[in-house]
C-alpha cells in the first residue's frame, strides 16, 4: 500500500475508532471484548482497503459480527471467581446514568441478533438496507429483528418509549452535542 493510502487509513482508523468501540461494547456487553472485536474488524479491513467503497458500512458490520463471535468463542464462557461475587447495587443522583445501566442490562437480555438489528437502527441510525446490509441478510429479517428486539427491551423494560440514543451517549458526548 502507498504511504498516502496507508495515511488515509490511519486517519479514518482515528476518526472511526471511538464510535466502532461503543457499537463493539453494546453489541457485546464488555470492554475487554469489544476492543478484541474492533481489532479484528480492523485487521480484515486493512487488506481490503483500497477496494472498498463505503469501508464505514463495511468495518461497522465486521465490527458487529467479530463481536458475536467473540462471545461465542469457548474461553470467553469461563468465568473469573470474582465475576460470581454480587455487585453492590447503589442508587445513582443522575437518572440518566441509571437509564443507561437499565437499558445496556435489558440489551443483554435479547439475542445477539436482535440486538446488533436494534442498535444499528436506532442506536447508529443506519437505514434497513444498511442493517440488513451490515447484519448480511434480507430487509425483511432486519426488519423482523428490529422489531422482535424492541418488542422484548419494552417488556424487560416495562416501558412504552425507548430512546436509545439518548439514553446510551455518555455524558461528555452530550455535553458537547449541546454547546
Amino acid at each position: 500500500m502507498k504511504a498516502e493510502d496507508e495515511e488515509r487509513f490511519r486517519e479514518f482508523v482515528a476518526s472511526q475508532l471511538p464510535v466502532l468501540r461503543k457499537l463493539a461494547y453494546v453489541t457485546c456487553g464488555d470492554w475487554h471484548t469489544a476492543e478484541d472485536a474492533v481489532a479484528t474488524a480492523l485487521a480484515k479491513l486493512y487488506p481490503r482497503w483500497l477496494r472498498l467503497e463505503r469501508p464505514d458500512l463495511y468495518v461497522r458490520t465486521m465490527v458487529v459480527r467479530a463481536a458475536i463471535d467473540e462471545k461465542r468463542r469457548p474461553w470467553r464462557r469461563e468465568r473469573a471467581a470474582g465475576d460470581a461475587l454480587p455487585d453492590m447495587a447503589r442508587r445513582d443522583e443522575l437518572t440518566l446514568v441509571d437509564d443507561r445501566l437499565r437499558i445496556r442490562a435489558a440489551l443483554q437480555a435479547i439475542s445477539p441478533g436482535q440486538r446488533a438489528a436494534v442498535l444499528c437502527r436506532h442506536y447508529l441510525g443506519m437505514s434497513l438496507e444498511e442493517t440488513a446490509d451490515a447484519l448480511g441478510c434480507h430487509v425483511g429479517t432486519a426488519k423482523s429483528q428490529t422489531s422482535r428486539g424492541l418488542a422484548r427491551l419494552r417488556q424487560v423494560l416495562g416501558a412504552d418509549r425507548i430512546d436509545l440514543d439518548e439514553t446510551m451517549r455518555p455524558e461528555r458526548e452530550k455535553t458537547s452535542a449541546r454547546a
